[in-house]
C-alpha cells in the first residue's frame, strides 16, 4: 500500500494570494488525483468496498474542500465553519480521503480504514471521525438535517453555509423531497445540495429502480436554483460553485453526472459496480491505470471518458 502527501492548508479557503484560473484548476485536479489514489489504498485494506463511488465523486470533493468550504483543518469544530453533510454513509471512504487531503486527518491513519477500533468505519459516523458532520447510512436524512442546521445558523446570525452531498438513489426517498420543500419554504439560501448522479443503485440502474428524471426540472419545481454539470469536469464544477455562491433568495442544488470508477478504466466498465470486489493482483493495476490517465490529462484538458450523460440524464 502506498501513501500520498496532503496538500492541505491550516485555515481554509482562499487565504493566500489569488491564483490564475489555470493554476487553480491544475491544483484541484492534482488534489482529486490524490483523493482517488488514497481511496484505492484504503479499499485495498479490505479488498472490496464502495470504491466506484469514491472514484466518481473525487473531483467534487476536491473542489468542495480545496475551493469552496470555509473550514479550518486544525479545528474541525470551528463554530463558523461551513458544514458538508454526507448523508450517503457508504461514501465515507471518499470523504476520508478528502479529509486527509484537506489536512483534517493524517494520511497514515487511512491505513486503518474499516479495521477494529479505527476512527474510519466503512459507513460514516460523526461520533468517530473528525470532520464527519453526521452519521449516514439510512438514506434520505441528510437534507432534513441540513435544513435544521441552516435554520439554526441563520437564527444565530452566522454566515456559515450547509452543503449536503447526496446520491441520486436518495431521490427515491420521500423525506428528501419533504426537506427540499422545507428549504424552499424558509428561503434557506445558505443550503446547497450536491447530487451525485452516477445512475447506479444497489438494486441496479437508477432508471430501472425508480425513474427520477428530469432531475433538474424537479428541483426547480420545488423552488430551488439548479445547475447541472459533468461532475468529473473540474472546470465545470468550479464555474458552477462560483455561480451558486452568488445566488440569494432560495436554496441551491448542483446536479453532478459522474462515472462510477472514474479514472480507472477497468473499474469504469465493471458490471457489478455498486459494491466492488477487487482481486489482490488488481490493486496495483488500478493505481497504474489511474496514474496513466492522470498524466495523460495534465495538459489541462479533461481526460477521456468523462461522465456518461445519456438521454435519460438530459431529459
Amino acid at each position: 500500500m502506498t501513501t500520498t502527501p496532503s496538500a492541505a492548508t491550516a485555515l481554509g479557503r482562499r487565504t493566500g494570494p489569488p491564483r490564475c484560473r489555470a493554476q487553480r484548476l491544475r491544483a484541484l485536479r492534482k488534489s482529486a488525483h490524490r483523493i482517488r489514489l488514497n481511496a484505492l489504498n484504503m479499499a485495498e485494506v479490505q479488498g472490496q468496498g464502495y470504491i466506484g463511488q469514491a472514484l466518481g465523486v473525487a473531483d467534487i470533493l476536491a473542489v468542495v474542500y480545496q475551493d469552496v468550504l470555509n473550514h479550518r483543518s486544525d479545528d474541525p469544530e470551528w463554530p463558523e465553519r461551513d458544514r458538508l453533510l454526507l448523508s450517503i454513509g457508504h461514501y465515507a471512504i471518499a470523504l476520508y480521503a478528502a479529509l486527509a487531503e484537506a489536512g483534517v486527518l493524517d494520511v497514515a491513519e487511512l491505513e486503518t480504514y474499516g479495521s477494529d477500533d479505527s476512527r474510519l468505519p466503512m459507513s460514516g459516523m460523526a461520533s468517530y471521525t473528525p470532520g464527519m458532520e453526521i452519521s449516514g447510512g439510512s438514506l434520505g436524512h441528510g437534507l432534513g438535517i441540513a435544513a435544521g442546521l441552516a435554520l439554526g445558523l441563520r437564527h444565530q446570525g452566522s454566515q456559515a453555509r450547509v452543503y449536503n452531498l447526496l446520491s441520486d438513489g436518495e431521490l427515491d426517498e420521500g423525506s428528501t423531497w419533504e426537506a427540499a420543500l422545507a428549504c424552499a419554504h424558509h428561503g434557506l439560501d445558505n443550503v446547497t445540495a450536491i447530487v451525485d448522479v452516477n445512475a447506479l443503485q444497489a438494486d441496479g440502474p437508477t432508471q430501472g429502480v425508480l425513474r427520477t428524471e428530469p432531475v433538474t426540472a424537479k428541483w426547480e419545481a420545488f423552488g430551488w436554483h439548479a445547475i447541472r454539470v459533468d461532475g468529473n469536469d473540474v472546470d465545470a464544477l468550479v464555474t458552477a460553485f462560483d455561480d451558486l455562491r452568488g445566488h440569494r433568495g432560495s436554496p441551491t442544488v448542483l446536479v453532478c453526472d459522474t462515472q462510477v470508477g472514474y479514472g480507472v478504466p477497468m473499474l469504469e466498465t465493471r458490471e457489478k459496480a455498486h459494491f466492488m470486489r477487487v482481486e489482490e493482483h488488481e490493486w496495483q493495476l488500478a493505481r497504474d491505470q489511474l496514474t496513466e490517465r492522470f498524466r495523460a490529462g495534465q495538459d489541462g484538458e479533461p481526460t477521456a471518458t468523462g461522465a456518461s450523460v445519456d438521454k435519460e440524464h438530459t431529459a
